[in-house]
């Protein structure tokens, strides 16, 4: 009987290691498509392949995203990227190195009056080229752009992401100590 528990532990553990990455897109697809926020806005999550860092993301015209001119609010716009690069390069690297929003910039081109799509995409080599540039320790900030664009593909909007990212080992004490000397200046 003292085994079964233990035996019930390691068939836990060893589901939860074999599985959750199989049904991380998913419930990940679910939990953003079912965030208050993102209803609200009228935000869909299309597709999210974190392995291939691909990620469509779409939001309908509605009452409660429209401006006071009727458009689309940039704000909604803006939350149709925000989360997305870091989510994708968290995957991808993994969980030895840091993933930051470092800055964003919105510019908007039209006017959005219809329903709009944001396709994301992690180039296939940026994940070697950060890990190299990260190798010594050092922070790495990469720039991402993204499109929106209207149903007939003509952009409304074009977000870039910059973000932040070290070797884990490395972003707590330098990090600190680099804040702690820019106080002190």
């Amino acid at each position: 009987m003292s085994l079964l528990p233990k035996n019930l532990e390691t068939l836990k553990r060893n589901a939860k290691k074999n599985i959750m990455p199989l049904l991380t897109p998913y419930l990940l697809k679910l939990r953003i498509n079912t965030y208050a926020p993102y209803i609200g806005a009228g935000i869909k999550i299309e597709h999210i392949n974190l392995d291939q860092g691909l990620c469509v993301v779409s939001m309908g015209l509605n009452s409660l995203n429209k401006n006071i001119v009727g458009t689309q609010f940039g704000g909604s716009l803006y939350s149709m990227v925000d989360p997305f690069y870091m989510l994708m390069l968290m995957h991808q690297l993994g969980s030895s190195y840091v993933v930051w929003d470092k800055s964003s910039h919105i510019e908007f081109i039209a006017p959005g009056n219809s329903k709009v799509t944001a396709r994301m995409k992690i180039p296939s080599n940026e994940v070697k080229i950060i890990q190299k540039l990260a190798k010594e320790g050092e922070p790495v900030f990469r720039e991402y752009q993204v499109d929106i664009v209207d149903d007939q593909q003509k952009t409304i909007a074009i977000v870039t992401k910059t973000l932040y990212i070290r070797l884990r080992k490395y972003s707590k004490s330098k990090d600190q100590n680099s804040r702690i000397e820019n106080f002190e200046d």
